[in-house]
């Protein structure tokens, strides 16, 4: 979600340009004078984040081993450790001499790829050829730039898999965003609260810290016994507790996208098991500290959960993962996060937050967005989904919802903002959720609710496990309308003046 009201302040992104060791782009294989194998990209390109991802591989899984010392009470310093070891399956998509990885804050110690140990250098200069394998990390705050880079000999030939063990650790603390929010491992008193978007992955394990390379994950997360350590998916066993210490396992055996990944440790009371008409298990998590109105509502809003599956199932189709739940922190992390199968919120889950995450399951999980320019298809579907809620509990209906956003006098400024492109601080500003859920109920009312309704299945159905950009979800839905919709996605997502009443009355 990332958002509780307005635009949120923040710091600048950093746009100047960085050169990161060995990592420059080189000649494609088979031009005269250049090399077959080349080194992948340190990012995938993304306009917002240029350094998040990774090229040249894609990841299949993340098996996280993590060690983790909460800070305990004040005066101690607000700091944990952390001990790990990231195995990380990839496959390489060219013939690669190093890749990256993204790692913020934690130290590397020790990497081996197929069992060969690599040796750890000093970051070579630019261009420079480094002889044997290898690996270094550069850690750039100023210019946001953190790349673990991996020189593995053999170099690696396109297609061929490989099992890379990354050993890292160190102390964690409270890392923030592009806007200055707290997001990442955030180190809580008790624990940790784990909310990674945009590009938090990489403040607690090495990564491909991008949402267009899903990966599938598991999990062992030995804390002081006492702490219960919840991540996504499912309990892949019991807990096991020995010497002071007790290992929680999850396993989460769909695609996921990194920011999406979660690993919160705490004095959690796991509430009764529940699960869907359908049949899908929940698992809610609340913090043992939470105050008494905030435990109230936050159990009052999970009951309906199971309500919830069934009516967005109907509209959108099955639930697109093993299992769902939540996990409610007492940190002052001050927003929820939809983190796949058992989305966070910070101090209490009301019932419309708690719809809104859910329905991120499909918008934003199942699909996600290929540039994060597009983050209105995650956050306006997110929102809309909750009009859709509030109208089956009778509280209004969306076109009463739309009538509240769209009548009230609002500054330039505010229709200024292009919510198809609302750059790297715009990510979570308010227009972004409300227009963008304006914009879909505007779609709704242009085609119809039974291509409307066709169009959401569609994408979902075209683009599950994967990600898409918003040219692709006009494509849709100009398949199921027949309609050309150039000036509707232009006026909705771009210009920045109001939109016309017209949009919604027929006019």
């Amino acid at each position: 979600m990332r958002w509780t009201a307005g635009v949120r302040a923040g710091a600048a992104l950093t746009a100047a340009a960085v050169t990161v060791s060995g990592a420059a782009a080189v000649a494609a294989p088979g031009k005269p004078g250049s090399p077959r194998y080349q080194a992948g990209a340190p990012g995938v390109g993304d306009a917002y984040f240029p350094y998040a991802g990774n090229g040249g591989y894609d990841v299949g899984h993340y098996d996280l081993d993590l060690t983790y010392t909460p800070p305990g009470a004040a005066p101690a310093p607000l700091e944990g450790e952390m001990d790990a070891v990231a195995t990380i399956e990839l496959t390489a998509t060219r013939d690669l001499d190093r890749f990256n990885l993204d790692l913020r804050g934690l130290e590397a110690t020790a990497v081996t790829v197929d069992g060969t140990r690599l040796t750890a250098v000093d970051a070579p200069a630019a261009g420079r050829t480094v002889g044997g394998p290898v690996f270094w990390q550069v850690q750039d705050d100023d210019a946001r730039v953190w790349e673990l880079t991996v020189q593995p000999r053999p170099k690696l030939k396109a297609g061929t898999t490989v099992e890379v063990v990354v050993e890292y650790g160190g102390t964690t603390t409270r890392p923030t965003d592009v806007e200055g929010a707290l997001y990442g491992w955030v180190t809580t008193r008790d624990g940790s609260l784990v909310a990674n978007e945009p590009d938090g992955a990489m403040t607690w394990f090495p990564a491909s810290d991008h949402p267009t390379d899903k990966a599938t994950f598991s999990y062992e997360i030995t804390v002081p016994e006492g702490k219960v350590a919840v991540a996504n998916g499912l309990p892949a066993a019991e807990p096991v507790t020995a010497d002071g210490w007790t290992t929680w396992a999850w396993d989460a055996p769909d695609l996921q996208a990194t920011y999406l990944a979660t690993a919160s440790v705490g004095d959690f009371e796991q509430l009764p098991a529940s699960q869907s008409s359908s049949g899908v298990p929940i698992l809610d998590f609340l913090d043992t500290d939470l105050g008494a109105a905030g435990r109230a509502t936050s159990e009052a809003s999970l009951a309906r959960q199971p309500e919830m599956i069934d009516v967005f199932e109907d509209l959108f189709g099955d639930y697109p993962f093993v299992a769902y739940g939540s996990i409610v922190d007492d940190d002052s992390l001050g927003y929820a996060l939809e983190t796949q199968t058992r989305p966070v919120y910070s101090r209490q889950a009301s019932e419309g937050t708690v719809a809104h995450e859910l329905a991120h399951q499909w918008f934003g999980n199942a699909v996600s967005p290929q540039r994060w320019q597009d983050i209105w298809l995650n956050e306006g579907w997110a929102t809309y989904a909750t009009w859709i809620w509030n109208e089956h509990r009778g509280i209004r209906t969306a076109q009463e919802s739309y009538d509240s956003w769209y009548a009230p006098a609002r500054n330039d400024a505010y229709w200024a903002l292009p919510i198809g492109d609302p750059g790297p601080t715009g990510l979570f500003a308010g227009q972004v959720y409300n227009r963008g859920a304006a914009t879909l109920h505007a779609l709704r009312v242009e085609v119809g609710d039974e291509a409307f309704f066709a169009g959401a299945r569609l994408w979902l159905e075209r683009y599950d496990d994967s990600s898409a950009t918003s040219e692709d979800f006009q494509a849709v839905y100009e398949e199921v309308s027949g309609e050309d919709l150039d000036d509707f996605f232009d006026t909705w997502l771009y210009a920045d003046e109001k939109p016309p009443a017209t949009w919604t009355t027929g006019g």
